[in-house]
């Protein structure tokens, strides 16, 4: 069964497109056909995988072409994207008067939804209508935490926005969990941070902790994901046990 994972958190920072893309690539490697959404307008997400395109997802919301145009496949065969371009920045004020607005991403990934065993979405780093948009399109939320002081901050606020995607738009909508990234093991600092979401934090936290790995800031200047550019670094492994625990967790709810 196709599911979709909104990558969300309006801090920037915090490694949710490097999520987004190792992540996918991981699932990749373990056999599943996955589709990564760029739905950022800085489109880094697009550009740390190589891609470079005239079309994207905001040609497809605004009718202009659909959506198996733009799909581009990147390194490994059962691993695609539908990029972003720079035109996506206009497209939260171009929707504003439309009619279901809300809904224009998730009408867009209806279609190809069955292709995949995975689409994610990286939304911006902010609360507005494209991330909106991403969360009424998927099945489940992931929210990326820094390991750093103010890690708990404004995740409040997301919560809130899921809820209320969930009571009006996205009835079906859940909190997959949140990722702990940028993890420094020799600073008492981060094992504080991870002991307080895991006390804290009223959803699942995953087992899996990101590292701070110079291999994971290189890969994306390669057009690369890590498992691509540096298969064996410790960034690599993580996301590898990322995509495992996240499977698992699948396969216990079916």
């Amino acid at each position: 069964m196709s599911q979709v994972i909104a990558l969300a958190n309006q801090k920037g920072g915090t490694g949710k497109t490097t999520t987004a893309i190792n992540l996918l690539s991981a699932l990749a490697e373990l056999g599943k056909r996955v589709l990564l959404t760029d739905f950022d307008p800085q489109g880094n997400a697009t550009s740390g995988l190589g891609v470079n395109s005239d079309k994207g997802i905001y040609e497809v919301l605004s009718g202009r072409t659909s959506v198996l145009e733009v799909i581009k496949k990147t390194q490994q065969a059962k691993f695609d994207l539908i990029p972003s371009t720079a035109n996506l920045a206009g497209a939260s004020v171009e929707l504003v008067d439309e009619e279901e607005r809300e809904f224009k991403l998730k009408k867009v990934l209806k279609g190809i939804k069955e292709n995949y065993d995975y689409i994610l979405i990286d939304c911006p780093p902010s609360l507005g209508l494209l991330t909106i948009n991403g969360l009424v399109a998927a099945d489940k939320v992931l929210i990326p935490v820094q390991c750093e002081y103010y890690a708990l901050e404004g995740l409040g606020q997301l919560l809130a926005t899921v809820n209320l995607v969930k009571q009006n738009l996205q009835p079906n909508l859940e909190i997959l969990g949140a990722l702990l990234t940028m993890h420094d093991k020799r600073t008492k600092l981060s094992k504080d941070v991870i002991l307080e979401m895991r006390t804290r934090f009223p959803y699942k936290v995953f087992d899996t902790v990101i590292p701070r790995n110079v291999r994971l800031a290189e890969a994306p200047s390669f057009g690369k994901s890590v498992l691509k550019y540096s298969s064996w670094s410790d960034g690599a492994r993580a996301y590898r046990n990322l995509a495992k625990e996240i499977i698992r967790f699948n396969n216990s709810l079916v």
